[in-house]
């Protein structure tokens, strides 16, 4: 899908991981559900993740004991289980999306500078990008865990410019949810979502992104970088 031809040529992008570039679902329901048996807790369903992912892994961990009914106290002890267990298996139950490796080197190809900006903990990003050999292709990697806040607050997509040396509204964010597009829209970036990912259950045109892609190779830049 070819993006809008008023765009200034983009100088970087910034994509997201989970549910962008990578199908982490099985990968957060064997730690989610390890967790929950160690605690003696009923296991949660993966549709159940799909639609909660996306907000830190602090949201998706209080959100999924409150799921099985479990004592929010339980918080701090369920927080140190999940991470040994995520740890772990990081990378072994995902997988990457078809299209990820060539759009991003397309993107690289055209001279874009790139950064993978992610809500998850840089623990847990770095080892998985590395795991499916995608970080080679970033020259910025950034968790939930790097500034004071998370998308959908601007402030990262803002500071992940700044470390691009790229203005923002030369920037484009690749993502997938709702979170992605308002974040993009408030720091004054472009953004595209994909169709594929975990945008809370929601149909990801709802968002109002400037375009939808069904693949990140299918993306068509309207011009290269300036």
């Amino acid at each position: 899908m070819p993006l809008p031809s008023d765009w200034p040529p983009f100088q970087a992008a910034i994509v997201d991981l989970d549910g962008t570039m990578v199908d982490t679902v099985g990968d957060f329901e064997v730690a989610l559900n390890t967790m929950l048996a160690g605690l003696g807790l009923p296991p949660v369903g993966r549709a159940f993740i799909a639609r909660t992912v996306g907000k830190g892994s602090e949201h998706l961990l209080r959100s999924t004991l409150a799921e099985v009914g479990a004592d929010a106290g339980l918080y701090e002890a369920a927080w140190q289980d999940y991470q040994r267990n995520y740890l772990a298996i990081n990378g072994q139950y995902s997988v990457v999306y078809p299209g990820v490796p060539e759009g991003l080197q397309r993107l690289a190809d055209a001279g874009l500078r790139l950064a993978c900006l992610t809500n998850k903990p840089i623990a847990f990003a770095r080892p998985l990008l590395t795991a499916k050999g995608l970080d080679g292709f970033f020259s910025q990697v950034f968790g939930g865990d790097a500034f004071a806040r998370k998308k959908p607050d601007p402030l990262p997509l803002l500071e992940t410019c700044r470390a691009l040396g790229s203005a923002p509204a030369r920037t484009l964010m690749i993502g997938d949810s709702s979170n992605d597009c308002q974040a993009a829209r408030a720091a004054g970036c472009p953004v595209v979502l994909v169709s594929y990912g975990y945008n809370h259950g929601r149909p990801v045109a709802e968002a109002m992104p400037d375009a939808v892609i069904h693949r990140i190779d299918a993306l068509v830049l309207p011009r290269l970088r300036g």
